[in-house]
């Protein structure tokens, strides 16, 4: 059974390990393996990481059995859209998937910004089992942008949006 937890510093490299597996299970078909291990190296590392982990205004949880880290999530307010927040990452590792994971790890994120009057992220339109994940949890497709995650990725991407109770 996987608990949905506050990161900390000592998960970082198991957190690194997930996503570079998880982005290349999940990927490498769309993007190629050389472009993933790009992304991974530049989003996934654990510096990369460990700045996330010390923003103010953010949240980043991982789903932990006592051995595995099976899932990781990343959410902060946004810097831009007054009230929002912005779900940076969500992702299970493959061994772990359609255990509930993902859906836990969303219902702690959801919760942790009281203020905030709604969630959006991005997320590849050819990546189907997100898609669905999304919209059975209330998004809704608000916009696209050309470069997913950074001004310069070069991935396109749908930008979905929940309303949060406030």
């Amino acid at each position: 059974m996987f608990f949905v937890r506050t990161a900390s510093e000592r998960d970082l490299v198991k957190v690194s390990a997930l996503l570079g597996e998880t982005w290349h299970a999940t990927y490498d078909a769309l993007y190629g393996a050389a472009k993933v291990d790009e992304l991974t190296e530049k989003w996934h590392s654990v510096p990369a990481l460990k700045a996330r982990l010390a923003r103010k205004h953010a949240e980043f949880v991982v789903a932990d059995n006592g051995r595995d880290i099976g899932g990781m999530g990343y959410a902060a307010l946004s810097e831009t859209l007054k009230k929002g927040v912005i779900l940076h990452q969500l992702y299970v590792h493959p061994n772990f998937q359609r255990q509930g994971i993902g859906r836990d790890m969303f219902a702690e994120l959801e919760t942790c910004f009281p203020d905030a009057e709604f969630m959006q992220l991005e997320v590849d339109p050819r990546n189907e089992a997100a898609l669905s994940f999304y919209e059975a949890h209330g998004f809704r497709k608000i916009g696209e942008t050309a470069n997913c995650g950074d001004d310069q990725s070069g991935i396109a991407a749908i930008i979905m949006e929940k309303p949060l109770s406030t």
